[in-house]
């Protein structure tokens, strides 16, 4: 584990051969070409224009293979060692396209200009090594390319995605991040932090005492997060609306819930009464401040119409939950 983590058992680039470094650079463009096609296989069903565009970088990568292929067979035969960048000591490494799901647009953009950008480095690194002419005047190629997918990246955006095709696919990733995570984690938010109100100030109005409040807050915010849930993973499973994935919908609801509740049932963690209920009191009115601010920047609510509906109504559930903790 140890030599995995810190290199022991990998070669140095500047012990590689021509040879090695070469049948490095195929395999690098055999991994790259599979991951932009991955992109492209991931954006085609929300984004088909950005789509075409990670089409393209695949087939320029698959291009650079067979030119890399080509060199190697006329020099060293059709045998190519299997030399993979995890096997060399501080080459850089590739994000496999599930570990930047969701495929956001401009995540994948950007980490695409990172692969560009290394690959570039590796081939003028791999041109100072070579001796052979035609093999440092195909790295030294290659590197140029690598340069310049920046502008091939840009021409291929003209060409499949305008301006007014890039708005309209980033206003249709934005809707579908409100309605996957926003839209059930704003329900969750507002219904552990109202919901929760009138049990946990009661609680505290009829006992005084801020561990049993705890308990009872922690027991609520904790039942109504699992409740909130699996309620919204059941009732839709996101193919006929197109709010998404259930499971994330279902996380961000119960998550959201339970925080909203535990706000204010945290501060009866502290020993005495009015401290703990005077700090509860406070979260309660950060957290009724940032539902209205949600509702306001993604649900595009008038904010005094949010803030009026959300105060309001906190503040009759708080008001009962005090009424009947002092009955």
């Amino acid at each position: 584990m140890l030599a995995r983590v810190f290199g022991f058992n990998r070669r140095s680039f500047d012990s590689l051969s021509e040879q090695e470094i070469l049948a490095l650079a195929i395999s690098s463009e055999e991994d790259d070409g599979r991951i932009y096609q991955s992109y492209a296989d991931g954006l085609r069903e929300n984004y088909p224009q950005s789509a075409k565009i990670f089409d393209g970088m695949a087939e320029e990568e698959d291009r650079h293979r067979r030119s890399l292929i080509d060199l190697y067979r006329s020099r060293f035969g059709e045998h190519i060692p299997l030399i993979r960048r995890e096997h060399v000591r501080g080459y850089y490494e590739r994000k496999p396209d599930w570990l930047v799901r969701p495929l956001g647009l401009d995540k994948v953009r950007t980490q695409a200009e990172a692969m560009e950008e290394q690959a570039h480095r590796f081939y003028v690194e791999a041109a100072k090594r070579a001796t052979d002419a035609a093999t440092r005047k195909l790295l030294g190629d290659l590197a140029a390319a690598e340069r310049s997918h920046e502008s091939l990246a840009r021409r291929l955006t003209a060409t499949h995605a305008p301006t007014e095709v890039q708005d309209e696919e980033k206003a249709r990733e934005r809707r579908q991040f409100i309605l996957t995570y926003v839209q059930p984690g704003l329900a969750g938010l507002m219904d552990g932090s109202v919901s929760t109100l009138a049990p946990i100030f009661a609680a505290a109005f009829a006992t005084h005492d801020t561990w049993q409040t705890f308990l009872v807050g922690l027991s609520a915010s904790v039942g109504a997060g699992i409740s909130m849930g699996f309620t919204e993973a059941a009732h839709d499973d996101g193919k006929l609306s197109g709010r998404g994935s259930p499971i994330k919908r279902g996380l961000a609801s119960g998550i959201m819930t339970a925080i909203g509740g535990l706000g204010h049932a945290l501060p009866y963690l502290i020993s005495s009464f009015w401290t703990a209920t005077a700090l509860a009191v406070a979260v309660v009115f950060v957290e009724l401040w940032a539902i209205a601010f949600i509702q306001n920047r993604y649900m595009e609510t008038p904010f005094l119409r949010a803030t009026f509906q959300v105060v309001l109504g906190g503040a009759l559930v708080f008001g009962a939950g005090v009424l009947i903790g002092n009955a």
